[in-house]
């Protein structure tokens, strides 16, 4: 008989870590033609001739790993294939409560999911669900919070044409029928396939929860200004720190909490870190500047499986 090891529950963004799995950067495979290129960020700098270096990315995801092991977090890691990119395991899947769900995401992404078999099999198969096929989501996009689970979706009729559009509004839908005792509280994002600097990829590239009721935010990245001051009310204006337009190109809501007096942050998020520590937040800063590159940062690299 199998022993099962993996007893999942995620309720909120914050609460104290135990287990996660974190992506790897090795054999991450050569540059991306632009013709391959997942989002604006990434197509800028191939075009640039900047794309990150696997040795500078693994050097990263390292100090990522050193830091969760300082506070006792049980970390696993994906199987290595060969050039391939398992940098952003929050895409391929979620948990929230007690459940694993899958996402459906790009299908060029698909062997990222199998790589992290080894922890899925460690789950209760009855725990493990798939949305329907027609409900696109990536975990980037979903963000439990206590009742209510907030998610980032895109409306427009253009949908099938932007590449950035990750979640649909059948994702939505098929949420709140899987958690029916939740609120799900849907935010329509703002997209570009060419402008990195006007793309919401995902809910965390311009909000996340940290702390105990403090967020942080950029306006410009959601389409509809009531749902952004929707947001800005449910936490209160005094605990929502305000992010620029670059400060989003440069991820800044894209942290990771391991507790909610404990957060991994890139070290150059000068103003965020400062007020991080005003709110009495230890700050775990670590580099992670070239990942940056590929539109996606820390809470992105990371998927949480257990925090109490």
């Amino acid at each position: 008989m199998k022993i099962l090891l993996v007893k999942l529950n995620i309720n909120n963004e914050t609460s104290r870590l135990r287990a996660v799995v974190l992506g790897t950067a090795q054999s991450n495979g050569p540059a991306p033609s632009l013709e391959q290129a997942y989002d604006p960020k990434s197509a800028e700098f191939i075009r640039m001739g900047a794309y990150p270096k696997e040795e500078d990315m693994t050097r990263e995801m390292e100090a990522v790993a050193r830091v969760l092991e300082k506070y006792d977090v049980q970390v696993f890691r994906p199987k290595v294939i060969k050039d391939y990119n398992q940098i952003f395991t929050r895409d391929i899947a979620f948990v929230i409560e007690d459940k694993f769900v899958k996402s459906n995401i790009l299908p060029d992404r698909e062997q990222e999911i199998q790589a992290i078999s080894h922890v899925i099999e460690q789950i209760d198969p009855s725990k493990i669900v798939q949305l329907p096929h027609e409900a696109h989501i990536e975990g980037g996009d979903v963000m439990p919070f206590g009742d209510y689970i907030f998610v980032g979706t895109y409306r427009g009729r253009d949908y099938k044409d932007l590449i950035t559009a990750r979640t649909n509004v059948q994702a939505v839908t098929a949420l709140q029928e899987l958690f029916p005792n939740k609120k799900v509280v849907s935010f329509n994002l703002r997209k570009s396939n060419t402008e990195p600097r006007d793309n919401a990829l995902h809910l965390d590239c311009c909000f996340q929860p940290v702390g105990r009721g403090k967020a942080i935010i950029h306006r410009n990245g959601f389409l509809e200004e009531e749902e952004y001051q929707w947001l800005v009310d449910f936490f209160g204006k005094e605990n929502v720190f305000e992010i620029s337009r670059d400060e989003m190109y440069y991820m800044n809501s894209n942290i990771f909490s391991i507790a909610e007096d404990v957060v991994i942050s890139e070290m150059n998020f000068t103003r965020l870190n400062t007020w991080l520590r005003e709110q009495n937040i230890t700050v775990e800063e670590v580099p992670y500047a070239e990942i940056s590159k590929q539109e996606g940062l820390l809470r992105c690299s990371t998927l949480p499986l257990i925090r109490e």
